[in-house]
């Protein structure tokens, strides 16, 4: 389902967005042809899945996004999470075939930019091309950190530094770092962590017990992010 047409410059999530950084006469260059349209996504819906067609990436507006790929003997992995002014779909532009399958996490609204225009407006506004390559670098880098959750940390680690992240790109969108409320599942947590979901409730626990955080079923109260970090920092000295 699609919706009203939108203008960046008017859009409370430019600074954390695609168009981050230009200029008023940059952003009124582009307003009338970066965004084709908003679309709705209804929770548990599909954004597009693994074998569509390329033709579009997504900035999220609002909701919460995860990406999955299945493997061909049936396991299904969890790769990301996505928010407010995060891009969904670059793993099609290699391929022109999307690799994941993208899900909306609750009610939901997505961007759509069409990928030539984008490409074609990058062309013309180089702060919006050196934009998007920043991004497609931020993407690279996370793929990096998630093979260094799964390859060198231990459970209590791994949620760790899961949990640091996500709070610092929710203040990034001036949402509070301490008060959470998880969109995704325990056992879409473990997916993406590589862990069983018992572990990913018995490390919650074990974090309440230590007086790091509150629990309270999807709502997490950051108590002592202090001790998170320093939980973390164990693991990269």
């Amino acid at each position: 389902m699609t919706c009203c047409k939108v203008a960046c410059s008017s859009c409370n999530l430019r600074e954390v967005c695609l168009p981050v950084g230009l200029t008023r006469e940059e952003l009124e260059h582009i307003d009338s042809r970066l965004v084709s349209v908003r679309r709705k996504v209804a929770r548990g819906e599909t954004l597009f899945r693994a074998g569509d067609r390329f033709d579009s990436v997504y900035a999220v507006w609002s909701g919460f996004f995860k990406t999955v790929m299945s493997s061909t003997d049936g396991r299904v992995q969890v790769t990301g999470f996505q928010m407010g002014g995060e891009l969904i779909g670059l793993d099609g532009i290699g391929t022109r075939r999307h690799e994941v399958d993208a899900v909306a996490l609750e009610d939901s609204q997505v961007c759509v930019i069409a990928f030539e225009e984008l490409e074609a407006l990058s062309r013309e506004v180089v702060s919006l091309q050196q934009t998007f390559h920043k991004v497609m670098s931020r993407e690279i880098v996370r793929d990096q950190g998630v093979m260094l959750l799964l390859g060198s940390m231990i459970a209590e680690q791994r949620l760790a530094a899961f949990l640091l992240n996500l709070t610092h790109r929710l203040r990034a969108r001036g949402f509070s770092a301490s008060s959470v409320l998880l969109r995704m599942s325990r056992e879409e947590i473990g997916s993406f962590l590589g862990l069983k979901v018992e572990t990913v409730s018995r490390t919650f626990s074990k974090f309440q017990a230590d007086g790091l955080l509150f629990v309270r079923q999807r709502q997490i109260q950051i108590t002592d992010p202090v001790g998170l970090q320093q939980l973390l920092d164990g693991a990269k000295s």
